[in-house]
């Protein structure tokens, strides 16, 4: 029998404890469970304020083409069942489980800070990329319009920037994201896993459905905005035969790059999306850990540079060569897209009202 369905609207019924706490919780049946009860409503979402020194975070990872990027959220509500950054989670003692989904933290003082930052006679101008670790453009966004007031930022200091999102929220940004495009200071990736709507519900139940986001694609590209995509996460077994398809929909709707990256479960992940399999896929659940096993040296989840994002083996070796092919036939990644640092200009003394002029 399939395990239970998670809360409608969420991608995980799971909340394991912290692994960082001193105690853990384990559920047990009382007894007292009625047969005609429904149980709980769904969990609503609850937003977290975090103060922070800095907003810029920086990496010298050889696996991602940025050294720079911003978060200005932690957590997700869009509920993907395989997102990596799940068990970010646990470090501010919450579980990346429902918690992750429900417990929104956000930081209002991010374009403050961000300004700041930018003004430091030490910053040297390298592309940024926003919203990387979890969703910039996800539903909260559409309220707080942190994401919007950082890029705000980033449009009057003519710095460039980096996305990847799945929400066809963006198309708000259209005004600040087309200015930008102008002097090659933006590129927009869209996270396309499938093109079946049923399997987008399991997969990321609070994020726009597919065709909403090719739609997206295509408004940016038709203002000058380039666009690009990501099969993110390819999942063996699940997703991993529309490859080929999400890619030519994507380039009818004027993508130019396109990449894909392999299924990861670190640690808590793992007992996560696993759940996931057995509540949405139970005869293939087996089967989907055997190829992964097969493409991450006989583990689940493989995080040493250079493998983590591809995997190794066979498998691993034909998802390659099919990226390869499909890429060649559309014409998709024949350049690389290298954002414009010259236009670069800080931010003046103060506060962006401030009439304080700089003194050199």
């Amino acid at each position: 029998m399939p395990a239970p369905l998670p809360p409608h609207g969420r991608g995980s019924r799971l909340n394991p404890g912290n692994r960082f706490s001193d105690w853990q919780r384990d559920g047990f049946d009382d007894g007292w469970q009625d047969a005609g009860d429904t149980g709980p409503p769904p969990p609503a979402t609850i937003l977290l304020v975090e103060r922070s020194r800095s907003v810029i975070s920086r990496n010298t990872s050889p696996d991602v083409p940025f050294s720079q990027s911003i978060n200005p959220y932690k957590g997700c509500e869009h509920g993907c069942a395989y997102c990596f950054a799940r068990p970010g989670h646990a470090y501010l003692g919450l579980s990346p489980g429902l918690d992750f989904e429900t417990h929104i933290v956000w930081k209002p003082d991010a374009p403050e800070i961000l300004r700041r930052e930018l003004a430091s006679p030490r910053y040297r101008c390298l592309p940024i990329a926003l919203g990387i670790n979890t969703d910039g453009w996800q539903p909260v966004e559409r309220r707080l319009r942190l994401s919007r007031h950082l890029l705000e930022i980033l449009c009057e200091t003519r710095h460039p920037v980096s996305i990847v999102t799945k929400s066809a929220l963006i198309e708000r940004d259209l005004d600040l994201l087309s200015d930008m495009a102008r002097d090659n200071l933006v590129n927009v990736m869209f996270s396309v896993t499938t093109l079946d709507p049923q399997l987008a519900r399991k997969l990321e139940p609070r994020a726009a459905s597919p065709a909403r986001r090719l739609a997206a694609m295509a408004r940016l590209h038709q203002a000058g905005v380039p666009v690009g995509v990501l099969f993110a996460p390819l999942i063996p077994a699940i997703n991993d035969h529309e490859l080929e398809r999400v890619l030519e929909a994507s380039r009818q709707a004027g993508a130019t790059q396109a990449g894909y990256v392999l299924l990861r479960l670190p640690n808590e992940l793992k007992q996560l999306f696993a759940d996931w399999l057995d509540s949405h896929f139970p005869d293939r659940a087996a089967h989907v850990h055997s190829l992964l096993r097969q493409m991450r040296g006989g583990a689940l989840n493989d995080s040493q540079f250079g493998r983590r994002m591809r995997g190794q083996g066979v498998f691993a070796d034909l998802y390659s060569q099919r990226l390869k092919r499909i890429c060649a036939r559309l014409g998709l990644n024949r350049e690389r897209l290298a954002l414009n640092t010259t236009a670069f200009r800080p931010p003046r003394s103060g506060t962006a009202d401030s009439p304080q002029m700089p003194l050199f």
